[in-house]
């Protein structure tokens, strides 16, 4: 929402010409009607009580017109009085002391209300300017909080000084953060609003986006200029710079200066926040890229060692002494050697997914998948690999269409199933289901295991956390730690989550949640394949 700028309008009303006009007249004809109670009153009155009178219309005609305009008037007024009531009547000469002191007070009286009123039309002129002053600062700063990006609001701030200042604005910022000035000002390495007016206002511009030094009339620094040229300052350095060309300027106003400045450092001070949000958002990434390397150090010199060690003993053992070995022997020794390469497959495919779906921006193939379809496959991949494996598939009718990466998503659904395996009694069995559950769909993998602690709920997700392995099956190698902090960060990727609830007769439901997105058109090419039974 963008912010209301101060405008001309916003300016006294003093300032309009009706309204001067209408003052104008009003004080005239004050004069005027003063000037005709005296003639009226001629004869009847004291001159002491005419010359109150004049004096009251000149008050009250003061409060209206200009200082100049009201002290020539009653310099006027009181010589017409002295030509027309003062005897001796129609001349200009005085008689008596005490005719004289009432003309000099006339005089006075005249001249010290014309000056007061102008001292306190000027402080209540300044009251005004110093309360439009710091609205615009208020609105400005609302603006550049609201705002976003400070580089965006340049062009407002360019209008914001050219509304308060009447002048030609310039300005040049820099996009980031400088490391050489001088070199960065030599390849033009700024963006900029506006075109200086001409090459020393152009050289001026260059020098303060180096020096970050006020220059002009004022500021102490190149006061012969005939403009203004601002920094856009932080706390520490300057962000950018803005030339200011106009009448304003060259009036040397330095309250307007000052206001000007303040508009400035009010971006500059945004710029650095946002810098500093930046660098502060680059150093976590780094900090989160540097974390991500080290564990999968960790995992390729720990985790993928085991399994190289025990194919590489099976393949060692094949070769010296595979001649002497029975048929069965060798049959184990090569299963192992398979059962391992899978098991260190596996490991590399969730290393070096996890690695690639932290990368920030990532950008994911999505197509429109069938939830059956997904759940099927998922199942037709495991029986061919463990064809004994007790474990069953179920998806409900009419389920809407997934918008996924479906590679990722059969990746998930087996690191589910291998969990599931891997932590349940080989008769306990195993259940794969797709269903719709408040407004999206649930991708489950629920197994009859020991469950998941509550205090390990949360952390099972995260990577290279084992849980507790009781009541896994004897024998059975513990995980890496990856498959179900790749599962979470597959779903995560799709805009869903992953979570683990116990069940009623023990095990857990390990359930990934995927938002449902606008169907495609042609709902007639939703084509479902069947799941299957108990294997």
């Amino acid at each position: 929402m963008r912010a209301p700028s101060v405008t001309a309008s916003d300016a006294p009303a003093e300032s309009g010409s009706p309204w001067r006009s209408w003052r104008l007249v009003a004080a005239l004809g004050l004069w005027a009607g003063g000037w005709c109670a005296l003639m009226m009153g001629s004869g009847r009155l004291d001159l002491a009580n005419q010359a109150l009178i004049l004096l009251a219309c000149g008050a009250l005609a003061a409060v209206w017109l200009p200082m100049g305009l009201s002290i020539a008037l009653g310099v006027v007024g009181t010589l017409l009085f002295n030509w027309v009531f003062v005897p001796p009547q129609g001349t200009f000469r005085v008689d008596g002391v005490q005719n004289l002191g009432l003309l000099l007070g006339m005089l006075l009286i005249h001249s010290e209300v014309a000056l007061l009123l102008g001292a306190q039309r000027r402080e209540a002129a300044r009251t005004r300017r110093h309360a439009r002053e710091a609205e615009a600062l208020r609105r400005w700063s609302e603006r550049l909080r609201e705002g976003g990006e400070p580089l965006s609001l340049l062009p407002e701030l360019a209008e914001q000084l050219r509304l308060a200042s009447g002048a030609a604005v310039a300005l040049r910022a820099w996009p980031g953060a400088p490391r050489d000035r001088l070199a960065e000002v030599a390849e033009g390495g700024w963006i900029s609003t506006g075109t200086p007016a001409d090459d020393e206002a152009r050289a001026a511009l260059n020098h303060v986006l180096v020096a970050g030094q006020p220059m002009g009339p004022g500021t102490g620094y190149h006061e012969g200029l005939g403009f203004w040229v601002l920094p856009l300052r932080g706390t520490r350095q300057a962000w950018g710079a803005a030339a200011l060309q106009g009448d304003a300027v060259q009036a040397n106003a330095q309250a307007l200066r000052l206001h000007l400045q303040a508009l400035c450092d009010l971006w500059g001070a945004a710029r650095q926040r946002a810098q500093a949000a930046a660098d502060e958002q680059a150093a976590r990434l780094r900090e989160q890229a540097q974390g991500l390397r080290n564990a999968l150090l960790a995992a390729v010199s720990h985790d993928h060692r085991t399994p190289l060690a025990t194919i590489l003993a099976a393949a060692s053992s094949l070769e010296a002494q595979g001649e002497r070995m029975a048929p069965a022997q060798r049959q184990r020794l090569a299963r192992t050697i398979i059962e391992e390469t899978e098991q260190l497959r596996r490991l590399t495919d969730n290393t070096l997914q996890l690695a690639r779906l932290g990368v920030p921006g990532l950008q994911l193939k999505l197509d429109w998948e069938s939830p059956e379809e997904v759940v099927g496959a998922a199942l037709h991949r495991l029986r061919r690999r463990l064809p004994e494996a007790r474990v069953s598939g179920r998806a409900e009718p009419d389920l809407p269409l997934l918008h996924c990466d479906a590679l990722l998503l059969a990746q998930l659904l087996d690191n589910l199933l291998d969990n599931a395996l891997r932590h349940s009694p080989p008769e306990a069995p195993i259940e794969v289901l797709a269903r719709r559950q408040d407004g999206q769909i649930v991708l489950a993998v629920r197994d009859r295991g020991p469950g998941v602690p509550a205090a390990w709920r949360d952390k099972v997700f995260e990577a290279f956390q084992r849980g507790p392995a009781e009541g896994a099956p004897q024998g059975q190698r513990a995980g890496a730690g990856l498959g179900l902090a790749v599962c979470r960060a597959i779903a995560r990727a799709h805009g869903g989550e992953m979570r683990v609830r116990p069940r009623a007769h023990g095990g857990s439901a390990f359930e990934c949640w995927l938002p449902v997105q606008p169907q495609p058109a042609g709902p007639e090419s939703m084509a479902t394949n069947e799941t299957g039974g108990p294997a």
